[in-house]
């Protein structure tokens, strides 16, 4: 009997504490019941920690990784860690998890110039000023307008990023394993990126290498920015000159590795800022190209556009290149500038 009291009272007392729990979670919470999950084939090949932030959004990363670390997430029930890579058939075991609703922020439809386009891969011409994807003060991106105008794309994903302020081709893949041949392709460095980018001066070698290590680091504010350091990654850019104005220089830049902020940090660093860089360039310039004349065209955005990508086609094996025109403000720029002669 008295044990029987002592159960009884320790059940009571569980269930006090799950009341308890309920009672102490936000308004508007919903309960979400232990998930076991099949992986895909268009899943699989991705860490586990990566998986589960898309697949419980809205839970802090935080807690993704303590759930980790406790075991209670289980895949084929063995216990992993975050570096686990997913395969097809992976039974995963996602615990019952409290997500607080949030009102649902509206994504406007996407309306891209699509540059290619099949059953693998997705190429658009992004525009100036619009991020790749939400975070850091902005609600959604490229992916995030992409994503909310194809629903029936079970997959999207970015296969490389571009700077808010570039515009150009811009790849995505619609089967993770183009996205992993993608990726193999930039590790390799196969792929022939270039880009067209207009500098103030005379630039000086009609082909010039660049090779400075660039390292990244955090402003006092959080702002992300790069930097020529010794001990930072290695970091190869090549410049072509492609017409030579009285105060710019117009040059084809060629990416040999893909570092953030790569061709802006090496052209500053060579004495040559491109012209609307709020970054790296000349802050009297850009204030002098937004506040043109009535006989002047203004320039009211940076300067670098990806007109060129070539690369093996993921699934043939076949060269494929897509090119961008430069965008109508650029090229009306262009146009308004003096040629240098000789």
């Amino acid at each position: 009997m008295e044990l029987y009291i002592q159960m009884s009272r320790t059940n009571r007392g569980k269930a006090d504490r799950t009341a308890k729990k309920q009672q102490e979670m936000p308004a508007g919470s919903n309960p979400v019941q232990v998930q076991l999950v099949t992986i895909t084939e268009n899943e699989a090949g991705q860490r586990i920690d990566n998986y589960l932030f898309r697949h419980c959004k809205g839970v802090p990363k935080s807690h993704i990784y303590r759930i980790l670390r406790s075991g209670e997430i289980r895949v084929n029930k063995g216990r992993i860690d975050q570096t686990y890579r997913l395969e097809a058939g992976d039974t995963v075991r996602i615990p019952p998890i409290r997500i607080a609703e949030r009102p649902e922020k509206t994504v406007p439809p996407a309306r891209f110039e699509t540059l290619f386009e099949d059953e693998h891969l997705l190429v658009i011409n992004k525009p100036a000023g619009v991020a790749v994807h939400g975070g850091s003060g902005v609600d959604f991106g490229v992916i995030e307008q992409l994503r909310a105008s194809r629903p029936e794309l079970k997959f999207l994903e970015l296969v490389h990023r571009l700077d808010r302020e570039t515009s150009g081709v811009l790849v995505l893949a619609k089967k993770r394993s183009a996205l992993r041949r993608m990726h193999e392709q930039m590790r390799e460095g196969s792929m022939d990126k270039r880009y067209q980018t207009l500098v103030q001066g005379n630039f000086a070698n009609p082909r010039q290498h660049v090779k400075l290590p660039l390292f990244r680091y955090l402003t006092p504010d959080g702002e992300r920015r790069v930097r020529v350091q010794q001990g930072g990654m290695e970091s190869h850019t090549i410049f072509n000159v492609m017409e030579k104005y009285d105060d710019f220089t117009l040059l084809e830049a060629e990416l040999k590795t893909g570092r953030t902020h790569q061709i802006r940090v090496h052209l500053a660093a060579s004495g040559y800022v491109i012209a609307g860089d709020d970054k790296y360039g000349n802050f009297d310039l850009n204030r002098q190209l937004q506040k043109a004349g009535d006989n002047d065209v203004p320039l009211k955005r940076m300067f670098l556009h990806a007109y060129h990508l070539s690369f093996a086609h993921p699934h043939t094996g076949d060269e494929i290149t897509v090119t961008a025109p430069l965008p109508p403000e650029c090229a009306r720029y262009l146009a308004s500038l003096d040629t240098r002669e000789g």
